[in-house]
């Protein structure tokens, strides 16, 4: 019965991290309708700078989130700029963007394998103190609780710029047909260079707490990250960002029951439930929701 416990609660705080993995992902594909195949490797990143940070510089992966926020956001503004407008004007844009972030992806793993090697890199879960903190019985440390507040936090943003800001709602005018917000008068450019660069930022913001949820960070492990960053957002919808958040909490008690009772079993997890959508609920579990709104 503990075990069945601890799991349930274990996989609620992993889900609310994933859904921050998935978050990025899915609100860029929701403006620009492109698959980001560098994701994972912006989280890995994240991860790297984060490391500097502390290991150079002292500096708490708490007080790194807005440091790096700035850093990938401005990291955006160029990225965008240089690749996505010609993309949107090609012939084939969707293929096209899947060759750019793939060649990206090589790109930023190769220097990260240059500046600091193919090592594993961690920061301790002490960053944050000894102290641990107990739910039903169960005791899990610090770090989790302050991961989970961190992505709530960031869920709490992105809702309130999409349903509270002029330029949220001019974001959701162009997720739901590009072509019709630009007639209507709507900066579409604009729109897409910040979410492009909010969609960084958010995937950086994972980054930082990955070390607390997943372990080491290394530069190969972007690829992996993309696959399941596209798995959650399949799960809740492609395209609305907020049901990224439910996504993310299956896979979080999926991968954590999964853990515990079929550990064998669990690396093959994210391809499971991404053939088992694509199957039986090619929309999401959210996608008729999203669609009517």
């Amino acid at each position: 019965m503990n075990l069945f416990v601890y799991t349930i609660i274990a996989g609620i705080m992993y889900g609310i991290f994933f859904g921050l993995v998935g978050m990025g992902l899915n609100i860029i594909f929701g403006v620009l309708k492109m698959i980001n195949l560098a994701h994972g490797d912006f989280i890995m990143l994240g991860s790297f700078l984060a490391y500097w940070l502390y290991g150079f510089l002292g500096i708490n992966p708490l007080v790194a989130v807005p440091i790096v926020a700035a850093v990938f956001f401005l990291l955006g503004l160029p990225l965008y700029y240089a690749f996505v407008p010609r993309l949107i004007k090609s012939k084939d844009p969707e293929m096209l963007s899947f060759i750019l972030f793939f060649g990206l992806s090589q790109v930023m793993e190769a220097l990260v394998v240059f500046f600091f090697g193919n090592n594993q890199r961690s920061i301790p879960s002490t960053a944050f103190g000894s102290a641990g903190f107990t739910i039903f019985g169960q005791r899990f440390p610090i770090a989790w609780l302050i991961t989970c507040l961190v992505a709530l936090g960031a869920f709490g943003f992105v809702y309130w710029y999409l349903q509270h800001t002029r330029m949220g709602r001019a974001t959701r005018a162009v997720m739901a047909n590009r072509d019709e917000a630009l007639v209507s008068g709507i900066d579409v450019e604009r729109i897409s260079a910040l979410v492009f660069c909010m969609g960084l930022v958010l995937a950086s913001i994972a980054g930082i707490f990955s070390f607390f949820v997943i372990g080491a960070s290394y530069p190969s492990m972007g690829a992996e990250l993309t696959t399941v960053s596209f798995a959650i957002i399949v799960l809740g919808s492609l395209g609305d960002p907020l049901g990224t958040i439910l996504g993310g909490l299956i896979y979080g008690v999926a991968v954590m029951f999964m853990q515990s009772y079929f550990s064998s079993w669990a690396e093959i997890l994210p391809y499971v439930l991404l053939i088992a959508v694509m199957l039986f609920r090619p929309e999401g579990l959210v996608g008729k929701a999203a669609r009517s709104a």
